[in-house]
């Protein structure tokens, strides 16, 4: 179904260690209206659709999602790989690292780790059309949040290329 190619959709190089902002973007990672929601969300609710058309347009978003779910990661992974423990403990990381060390692990700032729960698949097309909408303006939130930290590498990497597409 998917042709992977072994490049992000944009460019992500972070180089200075950033623990505080890795805990951040665990919300878009890991979170309730996290990217790796969105995309299940998206890729479960197009077979409820009853257009082809509108399958499709969920297919592609929901690939799409899942394309900043990979970038998010790697924003992580950059954040923290070069991380000392005494920033990862300043950033109220030490739970999450004494799990996951400096993996990437899908869960939301406070170590709560993702879950379907976080999804809803009624097989009404505009009962879930309408969740898809509620939670892409619960994300709109976090990146106007982003619009702010505009002279962060990290946030301009993803967020700001989010509002702007």
């Amino acid at each position: 179904m998917w042709i992977y190619q072994k490049k992000l959709e944009y460019p992500v190089n972070i180089t200075t260690p950033n623990p505080r902002m890795a805990k951040a973007l665990m919300a878009q990672y890991g979170g309730p209206d996290s990217e790796l929601a969105a995309g299940c969300r998206y890729l479960t609710q197009r077979f409820s659709m009853p257009d082809n058309r509108v399958k499709a347009t969920c297919n592609d978003i929901g690939t799409e999602e899942i394309a900043h779910w990979e970038m998010i990661g790697t924003m992580i992974h950059q954040c923290l790989r070069d991380a000392t423990l005494k920033d990862i403990e300043a950033a109220g990381l030490m739970g999450y690292y004494t799990m996951h060390s400096k993996g990437v692990y899908p869960a939301d700032p406070n170590g709560v780790p993702f879950t379907a729960a976080y999804l809803q698949c009624t097989g009404d097309p505009i009962a879930d059309i309408t969740e898809d909408m509620a939670a892409d303006a619960a994300m709109s939130k976090r990146q106007h949040f982003a619009q702010k930290k505009k002279n962060c590498p990290a946030w301009q990497c993803f967020f700001l290329r989010c509002i702007n597409k």
